[in-house]
């Protein structure tokens, strides 16, 4: 990170994609590009949507795939790729590996991130009167899901290295940033007034809610288009965070809402209607997902009219009066060549998502240990006032429900924070692992310890005794998780070449003893597996785990 003279943050979103940057010399200007500007638009991202040729070669990216795409014939349409979404088959995917059949994956990752690599390197040099800036100038720093797995995270930065944004000697240009934590840091620093507060106006005031008030609990709710990611903060005296709860989740974002409303189309229009649509129309039919992408999120509480297309309408009209089959139809109509969507039924799309988040929200509120004085709404997804409003009604009563003005640009600006903190020169493993423990305590995630090292000589039968404490004198469980390696040396568990190959979960339940409490794992070798065995020495309660190697 010495010696570069840009840091750059870039969203790499489901449904849509962005990046802010700032020079170093100047850390208080956080800029970002507006896009779509040359088709009307003016969006602070772009759609995450790649196109492809036959020749496996991107052509477009962002609002120029999806615009050269809606235009194209079918005949045309069939001679390229057309990727969308494509960020949720890594939080799908239970694992990721090296096989030719992620090799267009990795392709239509790495590729994307290059073209916005570039789009970084011309904005940069367009606003630069002299020096002319590379990839090795800048900072990187790519935000992640929190729920992701380690190798999806793995999987990323991969994708980013092939994408040119760093290579093995500028490695540590590239950071990756957990989207919740980079969200959470941009609304720490925020005055009430750059908050929307229930209804949906401007908070008045210059003070801030969260930065000067140790023992602030809130609920970061990160609202993307594949998934929502939720983690519980606490502000601590120092001004530091200390995290409550591991990050949960699932995937109910925005894209669930668009699946509610293809579905509820594709029943309007009797399936093999919408079926013919779907396989010769593509273009047509990205035209009508953009629009309902931009319909869900409206800001009013009123009907919403959905055009609908030539070619539909060309495939409806053969079979019937497209006005029949609205017939029977609740809270849809035709009206003068556009589909009527009261917003009753508008809400009922929105019904899956809502529920599973504020169920995970309840679940975190119903914990003794936990009392949250804020719920904080980020992310592109949180610009929906149907979300919005629903979440306030549940939980006004307890706590206030605030969202960031420009809520689609919180992570990203928050991933500058990241970038620009000097907390993490003083620490000697990476700032972005740093936690907080209850007792405030200091301590680092990740970290590989060594059980046992590679030719080490250990006999059958033979037990290798390791001994630990809780790090949070409140804790009820312990997770051990297993790592191996080829590798000599390894730091971190989620380095590439580090791959889990089994966990478990200690309760340790009245802990009185607190972080005195001691833990002793048994590591025994057998002819052909791998055993551990951790027991709590307070209770003399032992669970036992085999370890499986087999992975690809």
């Amino acid at each position: 990170m010495e010696g570069t003279f840009f840091i750059v943050a870039i969203d790499f979103g489901t449904a849509y994609s962005g990046y802010c940057f700032i020079v170093k010399e100047d850390t208080s200007n956080i800029r970002n590009p507006h896009w779509g500007t040359e088709y009307g638009l003016r969006f602070y991202k772009t759609p995450t949507c790649a196109l492809f040729n036959e020749h496996e070669e991107l052509v477009k990216f962002g609002f120029d795939a999806v615009m050269a795409y809606k235009k194209m014939s079918p005949t045309d349409a069939s001679l390229f790729y057309f990727f969308e979404n494509f960020k949720m088959e890594l939080y799908n995917k239970l694992e990721i590996h090296r096989k030719i059949l992620l090799l267009k994956a990795m392709t239509v990752f790495s590729e994307s991130l290059h073209y916005l690599k570039e789009h970084v390197l011309k904005m940069i040099n367009n606003s630069s009167s002299d020096a002319v800036f590379s990839e090795d100038d800048i900072t990187w720093v790519l935000t992640v899901p929190a729920i992701w797995r380690p190798d999806a995270k793995q999987f990323m930065r991969q994708a980013a290295k092939q994408g040119g944004l760093i290579d093995d000697i500028n490695s540590e240009n590239l950071v990756l940033a957990l989207e919740p934590e980079a969200a959470s840091l941009w609304c720490k620093q925020l005055s009430s007034s750059g908050f929307m507060v229930e209804g949906g106006t401007r908070a008045g005031g210059t003070h801030s809610i969260l930065q000067n008030n140790p023992g602030i609990q809130y609920i970061v709710v990160d609202c993307g288009g594949g998934t929502i990611d939720i983690t519980v903060h606490e502000v601590l005296k120092n001004g530091l965070l200390k995290e409550l709860q591991k990050a949960s989740g699932g995937g109910w974002g925005g894209l669930s809402v668009d699946k509610n409303f293809t579905a509820f189309l594709r029943e309007l229009f009797e399936g093999d209607v919408w079926e013919t649509f779907e396989k010769e129309h593509p273009s047509e039919l990205q035209k009508m997902m953009y629009n309902i992408s931009v319909q869900k999120c409206t800001d009013k509480r009123e009907d919403i009219f959905l055009p609908c297309v030539f070619s539909l309408g060309k495939l409806a009209e053969k079979k019937k009066d497209i006005s029949l089959y609205f017939q029977g139809i609740d809270g849809a109509s035709w009206s003068d060549g556009n589909i009527k969507i009261s917003y009753k039924k508008l809400e009922s799309f929105f019904k899956d998502s809502v529920t599973n988040v504020i169920e995970a929200i309840e679940d975190i509120m119903q914990k003794p240990e936990i009392h949250i004085d804020y719920i904080l709404l980020v992310g592109g997804y949180a610009s929906s006032k149907i979300l919005r409003d629903k979440v306030t009604s549940k939980f006004s009563g307890k706590c206030r429900v605030l969202c960031p003005i420009d809520s689609q640009l919180a992570i990203a600006k928050g991933a500058i924070l990241f970038g620009i903190s000097e907390t993490f020169v003083s620490y000697k493993h990476d700032w972005k692992k740093r936690r907080v423990s209850a007792g405030n305590v200091v301590y680092c995630t990740d970290i590989f310890m060594k059980l046992v090292e590679r030719g080490q000589s250990v006999g059958q039968n033979e037990s290798v005794e390791h001994f630990f404490k809780p790090i949070d004198g409140h804790q009820v469980q312990v997770l051990f998780s297993f790592f191996a390696t080829e590798k000599e040396k390894a730091e971190y568990t989620d380095e590439p070449g580090v791959n889990e190959v089994g966990s478990l979960i200690v309760p340790i339940p009245s802990n009185v003893v607190g972080v005195e409490r001691r833990l002793k794992m048994d590591f025994k070798f057998g002819l052909t597996e791998i055993k551990a065995a951790v027991t709590d020495l307070h209770t003399n309660k032992t669970q036992n785990i085999t370890l499986n190697f087999m992975t690809d």
